[in-house]
């Protein structure tokens, strides 16, 4: 008779023989059904693309519509939320807006702050408009909402304006702000007359250009001579007679409205109460008689030491007098110098030889009398 003990532990192994079992079984029914879904989700996702793929005419025509209707929408939603108008397209040339407004600029501010202004270009006596005004009162605001409610237009928006007549521009040049590239051996001075030098070159009779503060970087003779000549450049139809906002300091400048008959003065209205100003944010016609800088500065937090030092040397150099503590050195009395052919000036005269003077842009004319200047240790 077998014993009960070993029957017992007969039964014991077996079961746990028979349930080992049944889970590697189990188990890879479960691996195998990984493998499985794996395999269905494959044949499942490569069917999509082939009938994704049978219909991608109907597909990409459907994505553009819905595209085109959702940029269409956008413009509906913000033309109706901050009131603006549907500008008429022309191909006269012809600029003009009335009312005016920075469409980023008025978003940020309390509906109603935003000051409107109005604008005026032509292809023939308002080519060009000069505008003069100190800092912060929104020379750059004004010119920057003028190329965007262009661009608006010629994408099919509507504007921030009351009126606009929009007529069409092939491109929109702009050289605004300060920058530099110091570790491609470039100051600010030098991109920004590669950004002229680029608008010069490119562009055309039916551009509209965008110029904030040309000349700054260097000296006040050089710079104010540079902006000159490039609003004579620009003005010119035979070089490019483009439609442009010229913003500057340089209120000498303002004379050119006499002399060069496309040119418009322009300047930010501003309300002085003996040191204190307030910019009014108006655009108005003609030149402006003052920057203000010291003014600004005030704003800006500057020490009323150096503001009243500076009061001191504006007045001086306004009256040509001698400043105290300070050696005047005459700019114009200087000894004519002498090239000769015997002194290191030799690579004046081989840079000058190598010159085709004929084939030269006004920017290449500069940069050349530049390299000329450091050659002679100017």
């Amino acid at each position: 008779m077998v014993p009960e003990d070993y029957i017992r532990k007969q039964t014991l192994t077996n079961v746990e023989r028979y349930i080992t079992q049944e889970l590697k079984d189990l188990e890879n029914r479960i691996i195998g059904a990984h493998d499985r879904a794996l395999a269905i989700e494959g044949q499942l996702f490569d069917q999509v693309r082939k009938t994704v793929a049978a219909e991608l005419v109907k597909v990409q025509e459907t994505a553009k519509a819905i595209a085109e209707l959702d940029v269409i929408n956008s413009f509906a939603m913000v033309a109706a939320k901050y009131d603006y108008t549907r500008p008429t397209i022309t191909m006269n040339g012809r600029i003009s807006i009335k009312d005016g407004r920075h469409p980023v600029v008025e978003a940020l501010m309390k509906s109603g702050q935003f000051v409107p202004n109005d604008t005026e270009l032509d292809m023939n006596t308002n080519r060009m408009a000069i505008i003069t005004g100190p800092n912060m009162a929104g020379k750059s605001t004004y010119m920057r909402q003028v190329a965007i409610i262009v661009i608006m237009a010629q994408i099919g928006s509507f504007v921030p304006a009351s009126h606009a007549e929009i007529g069409i521009v092939d491109s929109v040049f702009t050289r605004v702000g300060a920058s530099d590239d110091l570790a491609a051996g470039q100051s600010t001075f030098m991109i920004e007359m590669s950004e002229v030098a680029d608008i010069l070159k490119n562009a055309t009779q039916n551009s509209l250009i965008i110029l904030d503060e040309i000349g700054r970087g260097t000296s006040t003779y050089d710079g104010m001579s540079i902006a000159r000549a490039v609003i004579e450049y620009i003005h010119e139809k035979k070089n490019l007679g483009a439609k442009t906002l010229f913003a500057t300091h340089y209120h000498e400048l303002t004379e050119l409205e006499d002399t060069l008959p496309g040119v418009k003065n322009y300047n930010i209205a501003v309300k002085k109460n003996g040191d204190d100003i307030t910019f009014l944010r108006k655009i108005l016609p003609g030149g402006a008689d003052d920057s203000f800088g010291i003014q600004v500065a005030k704003l800006a937090g500057v020490p009323d030491k150096v503001l009243n030092r500076a009061k001191q040397v504006l007045q001086s150099l306004e009256e040509g007098t001698e400043l105290k503590g300070t050696k005047k050195v005459s700019k114009r009395n200087e000894e004519p110098v002498q090239l000769t052919m015997n002194t290191a000036d030799n690579a004046v005269i081989a840079k000058i030889k190598s010159l085709d003077v004929n084939s030269m842009t006004p920017i290449q004319c500069m940069n050349a009398l530049f390299e000329i200047a450091n050659l002679l240790g100017k």
